[in-house]
């Protein structure tokens, strides 16, 4: 009778184990601390899920998506912004019943200062010409990374 409860523990102590070991990259992020941060952007993005209350907020639509991010929103007010809840842009891509979003992105101006830092996370240099950038992929998955540029999953209209 002792072998059944132990054969129980050791199953579900081996689906655990090869359950972590299937995680989604994204999963593994360097600062653990820093979804306690984006819950802020969360809440504060998240209304614009349904894309035409994005102009309400202040975000600009433009009509170029751009390869591997997708269409972008632009708030200027947020420009050089490093907080949570106030990112520069919002991304979306193209789905069933319209457009969708996907992440949010943080732009500062290069005034030769340090690199900027969120979440713990330094911004990129070079995607966008004399500015800082940092994407955050909370509405949709990059297999490469929540803070990457780039998502390959993103797809542009031919």
């Amino acid at each position: 009778m002792a072998l059944r409860p132990l054969t129980a523990v050791l199953t579900v102590t081996a689906a655990a184990a090869l359950s972590l070991t299937a995680a989604p990259a994204q999963a593994a992020e360097p600062d653990p601390f820093a979804w306690t941060e984006l819950t802020k952007t969360y809440t504060a993005t998240g209304k614009y899920g349904y894309e035409p209350l994005a102009k309400s907020g202040g975000y600009q639509r433009t009509n170029d998506c751009v390869a591997k991010m997708g269409y972008h929103y632009v708030n200027p007010q947020y420009v050089n912004s490093l907080d949570p809840a106030t990112p520069a842009a919002l991304l979306y891509e193209n789905g069933p019943r319209g457009r969708k979003l996907i992440a949010v992105e943080w732009v500062v101006e290069d005034k030769g200062q340090d690199t900027p830092e969120l979440f713990g996370e330094e911004f990129d240099e070079g995607q966008l010409p004399g500015h800082f950038t940092l994407h955050a992929w909370i509405y949709k998955t990059n297999p490469d990374g929540l803070f990457e540029g780039f998502n390959p999953t993103v797809k542009c209209p031919a």
